[in-house]
């Protein structure tokens, strides 16, 4: 059995789940995303990776800058949808929309939730430097990712695992969980289970300088938030004024000379090695604004980086 469904998302990890939909041929009524924003060196409107995915699947798509209004919620309601999903969508739906479809509104979350409700659980959690993620799929209501569970997978972080990566790993087990959460509601074989009140956390969105690296922090934490950063917004370095960002880092332990006297920042060797507040970080792939990002070798035959260089 298919249904009549509404999709609502916006970003790139939201496409697999509409391609799932339309793979299982549940009725794509039509696509609701964010509307074309400036971007890029001369500020043309882009359209969202969604918007992009559905003309090319010739699907039907609006973009209204919120839902609160009566005509867009009327527009909403004509549909006669049964389902509407939301996959990183970043608006708030209101009542009337929530209440719209016959079967209700659910969610695919990049977390496991009560753990980083809100913008960013993918950096956050690997910020935090927590061993596991996972997707939930919840039943919308009208706070911020606060709705019952429908289905909850889990996933290990890896040691190497960068936000990219895990953004990619889950927007896939996203998909398969969307399917058959679906399916259970057709079925009604799916009871919502209340979200735990321990353990609620909430991911904000990545500040603008937050990526900073700084060398006062221990080389551990250092790592993470390369990995929580990567590829964009990226970690980042100042030299000589310039921001260079860092896209993958080790810590390591170290048996050079003590490091007396020197302060957190320096260069100790001619292969990126850096001392911070405790311990030492490995820098391995870097980029300059406006180039391309290079492995740590081929960075410095370009842009040499001495032994005793400080960084910012």
């Amino acid at each position: 059995m298919s249904l009549r469904v509404v999709f609502m998302g916006t970003a790139e990890f939201a496409v697999p789940v509409l391609g799932a939909l339309r793979q299982a041929n549940h009725e794509i009524l039509r696509v609701y995303t964010r509307p074309p924003k400036p971007a890029g060196r001369g500020q043309k409107d882009q359209i969202s990776p969604v918007h992009q995915a559905a003309l090319a699947q010739g699907l039907a798509v609006a973009t209204p800058a919120s839902l609160k209004t009566p005509a867009d919620q009327a527009a909403f309601q004509a549909l006669g949808a049964d389902l509407a999903v939301v996959v990183a969508y970043g608006q708030i739906l209101p009542k009337p929309i929530l209440d719209a479809p016959a079967k209700g509104c659910i969610n695919v979350h990049a977390s496991l939730l009560p753990r980083w409700r809100g913008a960013a659980p993918i950096p956050r959690a690997i910020l935090a430097g927590d061993r596991e993620t996972g997707v939930t799929i919840i039943r919308l209501d009208e706070g911020i990712d606060t709705g019952p569970i429908l289905l909850r997978e889990a996933v290990p972080i890896e040691f190497e695992t960068n936000a990219g990566d895990l953004r990619n790993q889950l927007s896939q087990l996203g998909a398969a969980l969307a399917l058959r959460a679906i399916a259970g509601i057709e079925r009604g074989e799916i009871a919502p289970a209340p979200q735990s009140r321990d353990g609620v956390t909430y991911a904000a969105k990545l500040g603008k300088d937050e990526g900073r690296l700084d060398w006062n922090r221990s080389a551990e934490e250092l790592e993470l938030r390369v990995r929580a950063f990567a590829p964009e917004p990226g970690a980042w370095f100042s030299k000589d004024g310039e921001r260079i960002k860092v896209l993958a880092a080790r810590f390591e332990d170290w048996d050079g000379s003590p490091k007396v006297g020197k302060a957190p920042g320096t260069l100790v060797d001619d292969r990126l090695l850096v001392i911070c507040g405790r311990g030492h970080l490995r820098l391995l792939r870097l980029q300059r604004a406006s180039r391309s990002a290079l492995p740590a070798a081929e960075f410095l035959r370009g842009h040499p980086l001495p032994s005793g260089k400080r960084l910012a």
